[in-house]
């Protein structure tokens, strides 16, 4: 798989500079964008997994979910900057549920058929329900029972204030994971053993590196796969909610997807459920906060409302998540039904 990914990288990169120069075919042009963005999320998933060898499962995680979010926080400012607000939301609609159904169901699944029973953090999965039972079903759902009767003015100042409160308690629960309760709720596993045994790929400096290097040229790729959704949702018929929920989320979450099967199949469920719930969490309360924030400086701002397709969908993934995973085990059949429930919703989405 690295081998791919190497590849990959090698041939796409010099084809994505060569193809926008020449401008080329879009509906070709976004298969190479979206195969080369994968192919630099390996690379992410790589470096990452060497910094959570070193740091730690919990910093690990967070770096992983980090950078990963980073790919997709770069892709929605160029849809923002192009006016495209719709595919913005509906690819951070499916980024939560890419995250909690597909990577948790595979990370679940994959894992599963290996072992029989895993194991994660009970404390950490309870912390992390409350959270997510706040980030998306009281901060998605009240402004649009709210916004109802408000007018574009007044919907785009209760999305600020909301967006300001989700960033600072985003902010305050890092603080009280790494620095006040640090320690506090130990996992019961012995996992911590084989991060000890274990040896990085990389060195922390040139994981690092190779982070930034990474993130770097997805940047560029980004900006010229954002030119190509028109031409591409209009060549297969697909709609801009459907681009945003399935095609965006998968590309610009395609690190996490890697890394959070690849821990799970080595039984690393710590980090593996860090990198789901953490990524969640993280694009609920801190990237689509400031993607709010940053909208004030394009033509059209985006207020906090989804459309209730994406609403239900979200909180129905958040309920099953938690239902799943708050006794801290997990099997192959949890995966496979948190999978089944992606597919029912890719269809639905599909279709509307």
């Amino acid at each position: 798989m690295n081998k791919l990914f190497m590849i990959l990288a090698c041939i796409g990169l010099p084809l994505s500079i060569i193809g926008s120069i020449f401008h080329w075919s879009a509906v070709i042009m976004f298969g190479i964008y979206c195969l080369t963005i994968i192919a630099l999320a390996g690379f992410i998933g790589r470096a990452t997994e060497s910094l959570a060898i070193v740091l730690g499962p919990r910093i690990g995680g967070l770096l992983n979910a980090t950078f990963g979010n980073a790919v997709e926080l770069i892709i929605s400012i160029f849809s923002l900057k192009a006016g495209l607000v719709s595919i913005v939301l509906a690819s951070l609609t499916g980024s939560v549920l890419g995250n909690l159904l597909l990577v948790g169901g595979l990370s679940f699944f994959i894992g599963g058929l290996k072992y029989k029973r895993q194991s994660f953090s009970k404390h950490e999965a309870q912390h992390n329900a409350g959270l997510l039972i706040f980030s998306v079903v009281v901060a998605f759902v009240i402004p649009e029972v709210f916004t109802t009767t408000m007018n574009d003015q007044d919907t785009m100042f209760l999305s600020v204030g909301i967006s300001i409160i989700l960033i600072l308690l985003y902010l305050a629960a890092l603080l009280f994971k790494f620095v006040t309760h640090r320690g506090v709720y130990q996992s019961n596993n012995k996992q911590k053993e084989n991060h000890e045994e274990e040896v990085p790929e990389w060195s922390k400096l040139k994981a690092i590196i190779i982070l930034a290097l990474s993130t770097i040229a997805v940047a560029y790729v980004s900006e010229h796969l954002v030119s190509t959704f028109n031409e591409v949702g209009e060549t297969f018929g697909w709609s801009e909610l459907f681009i945003g929920v399935i095609i965006v989320a998968i590309v610009g979450n395609a690190a996490e997807h890697a890394s959070a099967v690849m821990m799970a199949y080595k039984n690393k469920m710590d980090v593996a459920v860090e990198i789901v719930v953490g990524s969640t969490l993280q694009v609920a309360m801190f990237v689509l906060p400031i993607l709010v924030l940053l909208s004030l400086l394009f033509t059209t701002s985006m207020p906090l409302v989804f459309t209730w397709p994406e609403l239900i969908s979200m909180v129905t993934a958040v309920l099953l998540m938690i239902m799943l995973s708050n006794d801290g085990d997990s099997n192959w059949f949890d995966g496979l039904a948190l999978l089944a429930a992606y597919i029912i919703m890719g269809l639905g989405f599909y279709f509307i």
